[in-house]
């Protein structure tokens, strides 16, 4: 049966692998520097975009952090993540869980106040108004040392209870999941939920150490475990949710065409892998945009496709009942199709 655009659009889903940061517009990135007053980069809208041609991870996070030295307010954090709730709730999601980078923010002077009542009160507002829960995740960036980790989550302490889990992102390469260990133990004795990024650019061997140093409950893109017959196998075993990201994949030079993407390998091989759009502002493509991509360029079946957005629920960080009910909705919406 043919996947349609709107079958896409009308799934309910969930979103599982986002970065706030990266879901700031350009447009939203030039009104942020008038309000605030930060001199960018950039002379236009059109120049940004132009500088989205990236050929490797490095070159996207140069743009990136230059971009959210815009972010000074806890206003400027609401606003770009109600951008994106209302952006995500058009493609059907009805829960997300938000990536934020503190470091990014505190290492300029922002307080950590500043970032998180911003995000807390877009939640707030996101349930409300469009009924769209979400969870906060608290990423530690790994070009920076683990002493600096240390301190990002004692700076989290009075707010520990809005967040769910902490994870691992920028520069994979040179900076395996091992050098974390020990923040990583400690965010989980403090009840926090273990993701993080490995196998983008890094070789299979960081997912092993995600698996066995970090002790994960998700990993973070997670291709190149493919590599790794042994790995794969453990993964199927463990039914260990991957949060795949396949226009970030390509803009990141991860694979040089869409339809080389292994997302059908992914499920053959009884992964739990789910579609998210990771920094959609500059990847060129929202959750449902990732969803059409590889239906088109890979020839998902309507199966496949309910299959990741099932995965989506169920490899999320809400209670189990609280999944249940957003599964039951999805069942709900499958049972109304024709």
């Amino acid at each position: 049966m043919t996947v349609t655009d709107d079958f896409i659009r009308g799934l309910p889903k969930a979103e599982l692998h986002l970065h706030i940061e990266g879901s700031l517009e350009p447009e939203l990135m030039f009104e942020l520097s008038k309000r605030n007053g930060i001199d960018i980069p950039y002379a236009s809208v059109e120049e940004v975009k132009a500088a989205y041609d990236f050929s490797r991870l490095q070159d996207f996070l140069d743009i990136y952090y230059a971009g959210a030295n815009v972010l000074q307010t806890r206003a400027d954090f609401h606003d770009m993540a109600m951008a994106y709730f209302r952006r995500a709730a058009a493609d059907g999601v009805i829960h997300a869980e938000l990536m934020f980078d503190p470091q990014t923010h505190t290492d300029r002077g922002i307080a950590f106040e500043e970032v998180i009542e911003g995000l807390l009160s877009a939640r707030k507002q996101a349930e409300e108004e469009l009924g769209m829960s979400s969870l906060l995740i608290l990423c530690f960036l790994r070009h920076l040392s683990e002493e600096a980790a240390f301190e990002t989550l004692k700076m989290a302490e009075p707010w520990i209870e809005h967040i769910t889990a902490v994870g691992l992102d920028s520069s994979e390469v040179g900076h395996p999941p091992i050098k974390f260990a020990q923040v990583f133990a400690a965010a989980k004795e403090k009840g926090l939920k273990i993701t993080a990024h490995a196998g983008e650019e890094g070789p299979p061997e960081y997912v092993w150490q995600a698996l066995d140093q970090l002790h994960v409950d998700r990993i973070d893109h997670g291709n190149r475990a493919l590599e790794d017959e042994k790995l794969t196998e453990r993964l199927g075993e463990e039914q260990m949710t991957l949060t795949v990201c396949p226009l970030s994949n390509l803009k990141l030079c991860v694979i040089d065409d869409i339809k080389d993407h292994p997302i059908d390998r992914m499920l053959e091989a009884g992964l739990k892998a789910t579609l998210n759009s990771d920094d959609p502002a500059y990847f060129g493509g929202y959750v449902g945009d990732n969803y059409r991509a590889v239906v088109d360029a890979r020839g998902l079946s309507r199966d496949d496709v309910i299959a990741l957005a099932r995965n989506s629920f169920t490899g999320s960080f809400l209670p189990a009942d609280k999944a249940a009910a957003l599964v039951a909705k999805l069942d709900a919406y499958l049972a109304a199709q024709p």
